[in-house]
């Protein structure tokens, strides 16, 4: 078995902790089906970078689950406090890096909030959606593990 890892070898995960899991297979060329929970998700690459621009990258699928975990927590927030969400948005930006490794150099999100949003809420839900679970990963990177079946 090859392994990459960042825990220490022999370290295992507590008994109590849930774990979620998905599967991605290949499909044809550089497309790719994800399975969630029965929830089946397509990814792929640029024409430019080989692929053929069937579905997202899988960087821009990180890109979107940044944007998405916001706006759930944008959602919530409004809905907590009596606000209508009907209208909200998070537009998103991501560059890439342009040295080695290759991956996204930063990432911009611009909350568009109802414009029933008081502008006294306005800082609230700013603190709020800058506590999402995928914000708070990418600020506390996860351990990861990659093996090789055997």
């Amino acid at each position: 078995m090859t392994r990459t890892t960042s825990q220490t070898p022999g370290t295992s995960r507590p008994p109590s902790v849930d774990v979620h899991r998905l599967e991605a297979t290949h499909l044809q060329g550089d497309a790719y089906a994800v399975t969630v929970r029965g929830h089946r998700l397509q990814v792929d690459q640029l024409l430019e970078a080989g692929g053929t621009d069937t579905a997202p990258t899988p960087t821009e699928l990180f890109a979107a689950s940044l944007a998405t975990c916001v706006a759930f927590y944008a959602g919530r927030f409004l809905h907590r406090h009596g606000l209508t969400q009907r209208g909200l948005c998070v537009r998103t930006e991501f560059t890439m890096a342009t040295d080695r490794p290759p991956r996204v150099a930063s990432l911009r999100l611009v909350i568009v909030p109802p414009p029933e949003l008081p502008e006294q809420r306005r800082a609230a839900l700013l603190a709020v959606v800058s506590r999402c679970t995928v914000h708070n990963t990418l600020r506390q990177p996860p351990e990861i593990d990659i093996e090789l079946e055997s």
